[in-house]
């Protein structure tokens, strides 16, 4: 007699969402991109975790790249496909603040800045593209942030090139709708990475406050929600986006930025 019993749990194997997926990461030692890196990788993904400092520590396998430079980018992409043969999700996650007056922001500031959160994206896309549409499911994944959407005081560079990355995502999504290649832009509010935390300090020089007082009156004043998102909140957004729950998202900014923009 056939046994029909359903096997133990312990025997079925679940497939993951992102089994058999590839997914190139940057920024992805420490806050955002660390916590995208170990939740794709969860999932099922295999994910090259690109950053200046790599860390060996981390999740997924390390990559050393400055992606402030044309080969630093080059780079990246041409390591995950000899690593892994394919690449089906990018996100491009990798960048820094610098606070200051427009007539006092430095030059070499503002183009690293652009350098890293408006150019990378662009070229990781370009080197990436025939990898992601050879996928027939490729996501190109930008963390744009709430100053994609809105600007704030002393942010000149990081606002400038974060609403430039929203451009990029739409023209992304119109040019990769023949070759199945989908593009998002995740924009959350002040999360709390070293990013943020390191920004406390300028902030409080820039606004003449001490520094005790610039979380509340100046990182969540614009929030409807009082307090800093969890890197771990946006990893699971750009999870989503990434995985088959995400096909219906392309050339459309994802806010999370606890009621920012609802004002």
């Amino acid at each position: 007699m056939t046994d029909h019993r359903p096997a133990p749990a312990s025997e079925v194997r679940r497939l993951r969402p992102l089994e058999r997926r590839v997914a190139l990461v940057t920024g992805a030692a420490s806050g955002i991109g660390r916590a995208v890196a170990a939740r794709l990788e969860d999932d099922g993904a295999e994910v090259l975790s690109v950053d200046v400092e790599p860390d060996p520590d981390g999740r997924g396998e390390p990559f050393q790249a400055d992606l402030t430079t044309r080969d630093g980018n080059r780079a990246a992409v041409d390591a995950v496909l000899e690593r892994f043969g394919r690449l089906d999700v990018v996100v491009a996650n990798a960048g820094f603040q610098h606070v200051s007056p427009v007539r006092e922001f430095p030059e070499d500031q503002w183009d690293r800045l652009l350098a890293l959160m408006l150019t990378s994206p662009f070229l990781l896309a370009r080197n990436a593209w025939d990898a992601l549409a050879e996928s027939g499911d490729g996501r190109f994944i930008a963390i744009a942030s709430a100053h994609g959407l809105v600007a704030s005081p002393y942010k000149a560079g990081y606002v400038a090139a974060k609403h430039g990355l929203l451009g990029l995502v739409k023209t992304l999504a119109l040019e990769g709708a023949e070759d199945g290649i989908l593009a998002t832009a995740v924009c959350p509010a002040f999360v709390r990475t070293p990013l943020v935390e390191r920004q406390i300090a300028a902030q409080a020089r820039a606004h003449g406050l001490p520094e005790e007082r610039v979380l509340e009156d100046v990182v969540l004043a614009p929030h409807a929600i009082k307090r800093l998102i969890e890197p771990e909140e946006v990893a699971e957004v750009v999870a989503f986006v990434a995985g088959p729950g995400g096909r219906g998202f392309t050339g459309a900014a994802v806010p999370m930025d606890l009621g920012w923009t609802a004002r």
